[in-house]
């Protein structure tokens, strides 16, 4: 079970109405570094990975499409524009053309020469004790992929995720690997107009998922979200990176907090939660 007790009570979500003790500043929700440590790193390479497990990040965040080859690749776009030296459309490469490219100078010259990891490769570096949020960029077509390397790498069942936006894409996980958790990722977004909590909680319900990552926002209720999950069910938000958000997020009671800065984030908790 990974509600905490006193999250159930909806803390208030201003900080300075909330009166938290020291402990409880120590017995944060877990922080998941969202691509890796990405503000400081390229995002979704091995160096962002290993810089947040230095950073005392309780896990990772990554995105995976499927290579031209069946290759299961690290990468949150469909191509490869934004991280990579030359632009390719992953779906139409090979893992050996996306590899002959690299992924790390366009945020540092010292990150140059960073290769695009492939699932297995992060896998074989996650330290046993770190959680692993595997976010479903493609279609169902991956999942068959990703369960063949999660088994032959036998992936601890207790803290890989998977997570994606596409509720069919939750459904077929749910088929293939029903021994991995899943989460429905959602925005949210309106969620205040009429009918719209109703709709999200129906997408839920359809999707089967066992969680809900959502895009935080103080507009959602703790109550809605503690319906929206059950009393077993995980429940992230994401992308925190101050504190504000982050301690609203705790008041409705979140088991995980997706940050770009894990080890900055978790020190200005503290501090802000010692206050």
């Amino acid at each position: 079970m990974f509600r905490k007790s006193f999250t159930r009570k909806c803390l208030c979500v201003i900080l300075h109405a909330i009166a938290i003790s020291g402990a409880m500043a120590e017995d944060l929700p877990k922080l998941i570094a969202h691509r890796g440590a990405s503000h400081e790193a390229p995002e979704n390479t091995m160096a962002a990975f290993r810089l947040a497990w230095e950073q005392g990040a309780d896990g990772i965040e990554a995105d995976f499409l499927l290579s031209k080859d069946g290759q299961v690749v690290c990468i949150h776009d469909k191509d490869t524009k934004k991280t990579g030296s030359q632009n390719l459309l992953v779906s139409n490469s090979t893992l050996k053309e996306l590899r002959a490219i690299e992924y790390g100078s366009w945020k540092h010259p010292k990150f140059k020469g960073e290769s695009i990891p492939i699932l297995s490769d992060i896998l074989d570096a996650l330290p046993q004790d770190k959680w692993f949020f595997l976010e479903i960029k493609d279609t169902e077509k991956i999942v068959m992929p990703i369960a063949e390397i999660l088994r032959a790498r036998q992936a601890n069942k207790d803290r890989v995720v998977i997570i994606s936006f596409n509720g069919e894409v939750i459904k077929k996980c749910r088929e293939i690997l029903p021994e991995y958790r899943t989460c429905l990722l959602h925005s949210l977004k309106d969620f205040r107009e009429n009918g719209q909590a109703e709709k999200y909680l129906a997408q839920l319900r359809a999707s089967q998922c066992q969680g809900l990552a959502y895009k935080e926002d103080p507009a959602i209720p703790a109550k809605w979200l503690t319906k929206a999950v059950d009393e077993d069910g995980l429940l992230a938000t994401w992308t925190v990176n101050s504190p504000e958000p982050a301690i609203r997020a705790i008041g409705c009671g979140v088991d995980f907090i997706i940050t770009d800065r894990p080890r900055s984030l978790r020190a200005e908790l503290k501090a802000s939660l010692k206050k």
